[in-house]
């Protein structure tokens, strides 16, 4: 398969014959094999092995491959991430981790079993009328199971941006960030002084967070599966791609699943209305959880800028892009500074 963004490696189906032998031993045999799309970062493949089982192979970058600041040891943070969430929230439906190896030719890879179902995105795609408002229910309901988890600190794990408050470990986030942008020369519509001032402004509200939740952070329908049940409704069957797991405020976990929209607006939702049937304490949108909210998306939203070159992308190859963010970047810096 040939690499979409410069942080992808090629591989053919040799490559993963030979990484799932390293994996299992050499008499591992691959039945059939194909490479798995929708994501920017990994290389990612399926395999069928001669055992039966459907395994997920997942590439880590190569070494030498420019990353943002937080990807470091991004494959084996999924792997902590998995193991995590089996012991501790293990009604959580992740995928069992199966193999964590490195190699001096291909670098470092994750092999996980291979869940049933597909992705949000990819159901939408297929059309047809099937309602997927169960599988969101069931998510917010895997979110709140998630969030019972307390670290130890917030933030990153792995020498990454972290802090003994959310309010440190929220502005080392946003300040690796921008240490990003200037690396890779990224045009943003805030400079990192009023990005600070905001911060400074509203700082009362992310010291309200005061456990380090477990976080997914990345739950976009790219990385919700489900399936259809007896009654034709879709149903969560597993939550993948956790290498960007940090431990921080419930909320932040409330935006990539209503991706380009506010979850704030939408109490009545299937995710929202999940979320409050499972979690241990009501779910309060007041003031203070809209701005926090608003800082979320914020930070998302300028994530999601900043690794446009990394993933091979400008403002000039993807204008549409970039003035999507920009603007939506906009709005919610607006919405702070009017606060």
């Amino acid at each position: 398969m040939t690499a979409v963004s410069p942080t992808q490696q090629s591989l053919t189906s040799a490559d993963v014959a030979h990484l799932l032998g390293a994996s299992f031993g050499p008499g591992t045999q691959v039945r059939d094999a194909g490479p798995l799309t929708g994501g920017g970062y990994a290389t990612v493949w399926w395999a069928l092995l001669d055992d039966g089982r459907r395994v997920v192979l997942k590439l880590a970058p190569s070494a030498e491959t420019p990353l943002l600041r937080y990807e470091r040891g991004l494959c084996a943070a999924e792997e902590r991430y998995f193991r995590l969430v089996a012991e501790r929230a293990p009604q959580v439906p992740v995928p069992a981790v199966l193999w964590h190896g490195t190699d001096p030719a291909y670098g470092e890879w994750l092999v996980t079993e291979l869940l049933p179902g597909r992705s949000l995105v990819d159901l939408a795609e297929a059309g047809g009328a099937v309602d997927d408002g169960p599988a969101r229910y069931d998510l917010g309901v895997a979110l709140a199971a998630l969030h019972q988890v307390t670290g130890n600190r917030f933030g990153y794990d792995g020498g990454r941006a972290a802090g003994a408050t959310w309010r440190a470990a929220f502005t080392a986030m946003l300040d690796e960030l921008l240490a990003d942008a200037a690396d890779w020369d990224v045009r943003l519509p805030v400079t990192p002084q009023h990005l600070h001032e905001l911060l400074g402004r509203h700082a009362d509200v992310l010291d309200e967070v005061r456990r380090p939740a477990l976080l997914h952070f990345d739950c976009w329908d790219g990385n919700v599966l489900a399936a259809p049940d007896g009654d034709g409704r879709l149903r969560l069957c597993g939550l993948v791609d956790g290498e960007r797991f940090l431990y921080g405020d419930p909320l932040l976990d409330l935006v990539s699943p209503r991706l380009f929209q506010r979850a704030e607006d939408d109490p009545e939702h299937p995710l929202l209305r999940g979320y409050q049937a499972a979690a241990p304490r009501p779910l309060v949108l007041d003031a203070s959880a809209r701005r926090r909210l608003t800082f979320y998306r914020l930070h998302l939203y300028l994530l999601m800028t900043v690794e446009m070159p990394s993933r091979g992308m400008t403002a000039q190859t993807h204008p549409g892009r970039y003035a999507q963010l920009t603007a939506l970047l906009d709005e919610e810096i607006t919405a702070l500074a009017s606060a």
